[in-house]
């Protein structure tokens, strides 16, 4: 009986090691990058890119409705939750869902995002005023169309990630957002937003907000060029920086 027992308890012992060291696998740099970029695929969407969205529920500091487990979690990823509005994600596995699930619980040790010291209304000032953001930006219908417009940004990116937007514009450009330079024959070079281009022709929106088409074999010089989006990190200060923050994250499109 002993020799059962002792079998029993080492066979209890290695299940738990291996499936320790089965988790571990999922919390290494790569599986969390790749768990942020499912998220945002699979669940930004509903939760938001924060993972707010939903009342009651704040993904991004572990808050559900009530305690999971990460095994619970990966299982409400990959099933949903009958008769309410989580649906099933049938084409993801569970290691995928682990993937998520590991992102997750990063995001909860994590430094509180700045936004969470940040006034939205203050920022909003600051937004229209001293940071004249709307020489470049659109929000709601109001402002400029060169850049790109925020009215949903809020849904679409992190405050993490625009809060580096303001500090380091360069640092990431979205494909939509880059700016291209054509000098055609016998005039200025003209910079603006790139549309689209192909093999023979361009079209991109100047800085006058034009749009405008060219054919390359007719042009001097075309190519990309870096993004007029300034740095705010010697023009705000800190709380300035996070109350702008903060009116970006709450800019979720009109009703």
């Amino acid at each position: 009986m002993r020799t059962i027992a002792h079998t029993l308890t080492v066979l209890t012992l290695g299940i738990a090691l291996a499936s320790s060291s089965a988790r571990a696998q999922h919390e290494t740099a790569f599986d969390i990058e790749d768990g942020a970029r499912a998220f945002a695929q699979s669940c930004a969407n509903c939760h938001g890119p924060d993972g707010d969205l939903i009342a009651g529920i704040d993904l991004g500091r572990g808050l559900y409705r009530r305690p999971l487990s990460d095994a619970e979690i990966a299982d409400i990823i990959v099933n949903g939750i009958p008769d309410t509005p989580m649906p099933p994600t049938p084409r993801m596995n569970e290691q995928q869902a682990y993937r998520i699930v590991a992102y997750l619980r990063s995001l909860e040790i994590a430094p509180a995002a700045v936004a969470d010291s940040g006034n939205a209304a203050r920022g909003k000032l600051i937004f229209e005023g001293k940071g004249a953001c709307m020489d470049c930006h659109r929000v709601n219908g109001q402002g400029s169309r060169v850049g790109p417009d925020l009215s949903s940004i809020g849904l679409l990116r992190r405050a993490a990630e625009l809060e580096q937007s303001l500090l380091e514009p360069a640092a990431e450009v979205q494909p939509s957002n880059r700016f291209y330079s054509v000098t055609p024959a016998g005039s200025e070079p003209i910079t603006g937003r790139l549309l689209n281009h192909d093999t023979f022709t361009v079209q991109l929106f100047d800085t006058d907000e034009r749009l405008r088409s060219f054919v390359k074999a007719d042009l001097l010089d075309h190519g990309f060029v870096d993004t007029p989006m300034p740095s705010f990190q010697d023009e705000l200060g800190a709380q300035e920086i996070a109350d702008v923050v903060a009116w970006l994250v709450s800019l979720r499109g009109t009703p």
